[in-house]
């Protein structure tokens, strides 16, 4: 059934289209190394739950948005193969201080289906 890669991060309002340029880029590398699909969604509804919520999962100020997005693998194997050749590739080189977003509030993580539907 495959594997997937998912995260949430909070992204400045203003960093849009600066975020999906980048994600636009990273994608390709993805791709590139193994990856079957890359979905980046931005926040569109929502809602503030009772006890916890994706805002305050990624500690989203008032001028942000929520960014929920995941990786598609054929299965782990390439998964793990494909992080180690996208983490040396030139592609995803990037300057720290020049950042869309903060990467410290971005909840990751690798997730194996149980249901494909």
């Amino acid at each position: 059934m495959g594997y997937a890669d998912g995260f949430v991060v909070a992204v400045p309002t203003a960093n849009r289209d600066a975020y999906r340029a980048l994600a636009e880029k990273a994608a390709v590398v993805f791709l590139d190394h193994g990856a079957t699909r890359v979905l980046e969604c931005w926040g569109d509804d929502v809602p503030d739950g009772k006890v916890t919520d994706y805002r305050r999962a990624a500690h989203v100020a008032a001028d942000e948005n929520v960014v929920f997005s995941w990786i598609e693998w054929p299965d782990k194997e390439t998964r793990v193969a494909g992080w180690d050749k996208i983490m040396a590739d030139d592609r995803m080189r990037h300057d720290p201080a020049d950042q869309c977003f903060d990467g410290k509030r971005m909840i990751y993580g690798g997730f194996a289906p149980i249901l494909d539907a």
